[in-house]
């Protein structure tokens, strides 16, 4: 897998570059998991300011909701369930892929007329995700922080004011860069466990042969994004915090 990655890297500085296959994953890896990031974020930030609301009334802090809603998203559950959401929905569409191009052996025909098949068709899947990742999580802050503003000010009646003023005072510029080096580790990882799993799923344990070899290696993948999230999202924090 390491040097799977390697590979992968290597192939977005060969020519020529595949940009009509780069804006092919761009629109499916960004455009087409935009509906699930909006909503997801609006889900999550409304729940974000009822329950902040509820704790934070109990101190006589509700003016600092914005605050604890807007800290919460950009550092925490921005990057996380930006990340999750994408593994989900495209992540495990890129293993199947590659893993049906692998049995189906497209990927050593490819070998065979002499094309880098990391050039061809995983490289602009990395790049695609570097690019698409931090951008869906800037969506998802944003969208998220909207839907704590609706439940916060418009549902429970907080301060438009101190909502706003609060969010502007705790914010910083290491709060934002945090969020967006968490989001492109995630990027990598994400890509790089579901691509990687696709490629050699003749070579996994206990994964089978044909169809069933894809699906049990499509689900093996999307667990150990998911996992490798969650673990690097802890260790950024305690690195970078």
């Amino acid at each position: 897998m390491g040097i799977f990655f390697m590979l992968s890297v290597a192939g977005l500085f060969k020519h020529p570059f595949r940009f009509r296959e780069l804006i092919k994953q761009l629109g499916f890896i960004g455009g087409g998991s935009l509906i699930v990031i909006f909503f997801t974020a609006l889900s999550s930030g409304m729940v974000l300011g009822l329950q902040g609301y509820y704790s934070l009334h109990k101190f006589g802090a509700e003016g600092m909701l914005g605050s604890a809603v807007s800290l919460t998203l950009i550092m925490e559950l921005g990057p996380v369930l930006t990340a999750l959401m994408v593994t989900g929905r495209a992540g495990s569409a890129m293993c199947a892929e590659i893993g049906i191009m692998r049995i189906s052996e497209q990927i050593d025909a490819l070998e065979c007329m002499a094309i880098d098949p990391f050039r061809y068709f995983i490289s602009p899947k990395f790049l695609a995700a570097l690019i698409s990742v931090p951008l869906l999580t800037a969506v998802f802050d944003v969208v998220g922080i909207f839907g704590g503003y609706l439940a916060g000010v418009h549902l429970m009646g907080v301060n438009s004011g101190s909502f706003f003023s609060g969010m502007e005072q705790s914010v910083t510029n290491h709060d934002i860069r945090l969020g967006v080096i968490k989001s492109i580790v995630f990027s990598c990882l994400l890509v790089w466990i579901c691509t990687g799993r696709g490629y050699f799923v003749q070579r996994i344990r206990g994964a089978g042969f044909g169809a069933e070899s894809v699906s049990k290696v499509t689900t093996q993948a999307v667990v150990l994004s998911s996992i490798a999230v969650l673990v690097f999202d802890y260790l950024l924090t305690a690195v970078l915090l």
